[in-house]
């Protein structure tokens, strides 16, 4: 009885197929398939591995497989039933794939080009737009700005009544100061009080017009550049009547005693009555002013700091 090896060898060289071509068909290396054929089964796998090279070695040939286990097995061939020829696993699918193969490719092709192309176009359709929309923006009217709020009047230009002989006093809710018919202007200076004693309060002043006012240039310089809020502070040497009108309309007057300081802060200028100027100076955020006058000068409607720079 032939052994297994020389009858798969018989097979082999019937088919005309080399041992490389059948190693590439079942995936088994050639060193496995001479030892097959040449029977030396103690360099092949366990039996099980054994029977399926055979197995695979009949496939890639085209011949059942049961005659060449049966003479691996040690069975007698004659005993095992016929069986159909089996076809080649390996030979069927290899034109269907070549075949498909440059269609895959062409198709793959030509849907990059369609691609390119679109995309090209579509850029082109945007670059011929774009200016049109361009255009459309620029005729549009422009949105409609709302009128901004008319400013409040200042509180530092309404100068009491006293003023009406140099320039126009605006209507405000604050009453002025009382007239009192007195000579415009105190001669005679106040003797000072004794340093012992306490000076009584002393009534307010006779508010008079103001004449010209040569210190006036020096408040406007000792007054340049200096921002809100405005700090104004009095400091008394004599007793003297002072009265203030800040941004809200606020009035203070009062007879401060010597040696007093009085303070006030405003966002706007301040509008200044004095009934004494030379018992008072005067310091606008940390500047000092000029002395207003003598002792006895009353001084009335004095805007500090001086607005635009025009003397009052």
């Amino acid at each position: 009885m032939t052994q297994v090896g020389a009858y798969l060898r018989e097979l082999r060289v019937k088919r005309g197929m080399s041992l490389d071509e059948l190693s590439r068909i079942t995936r088994v290396a050639p060193r496995y398939l001479e030892a097959l054929e040449g029977d030396a089964f103690n360099v092949l796998p366990a039996p099980a591995f054994t029977r399926g090279f055979i197995r695979a070695y009949c496939q890639a040939l085209g011949t059942p497989p049961e005659e060449a286990l049966a003479r691996y097995d040690g069975r007698d061939p004659r005993d095992v039933p016929a069986a159909r020829p089996v076809v080649k696993a390996a030979a069927a699918p290899a034109p269907h794939s070549t075949a498909d193969e440059p269609r895959t490719r062409s198709a793959i092709l030509v849907s990059f080009v369609l691609l390119v192309v679109l995309g090209v176009a579509l850029f082109a359709v945007a670059l011929v737009t774009q200016p049109a929309r361009e255009q459309r923006a620029d005729r549009r009217p422009p949105a409609p700005v709302a009128a901004a709020p008319a400013p409040a009047p200042p509180v530092a230009a309404i100068t009491p009544p006293a003023d009406t002989a140099t320039r126009p006093i605006p209507s405000a809710p604050v009453k002025p100061p009382p007239r009192l018919a007195e000579p415009p202007r105190v001669v005679a200076p106040a003797p000072p009080a004794p340093a012992a004693t306490t000076a009584p309060a002393m009534a307010p002043m006779p508010i008079a017009p103001s004449g010209p006012r040569p210190w006036m240039p020096q408040v406007q310089s000792a007054t340049t550049g200096i921002a809100t809020p405005y700090r104004l502070v009095a400091r008394v040497s004599e007793p003297t009547w002072i009265r203030v009108r800040t941004e809200d309309g606020r009035t203070s007057e009062e007879t401060v005693p010597a040696g007093a300081v009085r303070e006030w802060v405003s966002n706007r200028p301040f509008v200044v009555t004095i009934g004494n100027a030379g018992g008072v100076s005067f310091e606008l955020n940390g500047r000092s002013l000029p002395s207003f006058g003598a002792s006895g000068t009353v001084i009335s409607g004095l805007v500090l700091p001086p607005e635009g720079g025009r003397p009052q």
